[in-house]
């Protein structure tokens, strides 16, 4: 104990250093378990890269996601009936990785209808081949199986990280920031 103590109370430069560190990463990892635990997602927070969401989500932002099973996952066509409302617009917006390949960066768009196998998607489209989400950045024309993210792929349960819940702006960059250099 006199070990501790001394190590609380020390003047000396370097050990007030390493104390000061050891509380900054204690805090984080405290505030880390605090949004997984609300989250139950990893990593429970994305920054937004473009500008496939404008206006209700901005290039920079940085995005608390939650994690929630498809059931409850609330699409476009659903909640135009219902009046649910997220970001400004009806429906859930899907935190995913395209066809669930972790070394692609998320993609962040809104819920527009779940469709099952061999629907079609959309109103003239292909038959879905599996049964997932169509999905659609607020400020894109197409939507995402008909563009390149995931081409006549419906986004299946297992690819989503979660739905958004709350935008905090441009602290997106810091994240990203951190990433470039691999942390």
């Amino acid at each position: 104990m006199d070990i501790i103590r001394q190590f609380l109370t020390s003047k000396n430069f370097w050990v007030s250093t390493a104390r000061e560190f050891l509380f900054a990463i204690i805090f984080i990892a405290v505030i880390a378990g605090v949004l997984y635990a609300y989250s139950g997602a990893w990593p429970p927070l994305v920054s937004v890269s473009g500008l496939s969401m404008h206006p209700d989500m901005h290039d920079g932002d940085l995005i608390l996601i939650q994690k929630l099973s498809p059931e409850q996952i609330q699409t476009y066509a659903e909640a135009e009936q219902t009046g649910y409302k997220t970001f400004n617009a009806y429906g859930d917006v899907l935190v995913y990785r395209p066809f669930g390949r972790s070394d692609m960066t998320p993609v962040i768009h809104r819920a527009m209808a779940r469709v099952n196998t061999t629907d079609p998607m959309w109103q003239g489209s292909v038959p879905a081949p599996c049964e997932g989400f169509v999905t659609k950045g607020d400020n894109n024309y197409l939507y995402d199986q008909a563009s390149g993210i995931c081409p006549n792929t419906p986004v299946q349960d297992e690819w989503v990280l979660g739905v958004a819940r709350f935008s905090i702006p441009y602290l997106g960059y810091v994240r990203s920031l951190i990433g470039i250099f691999g942390l």
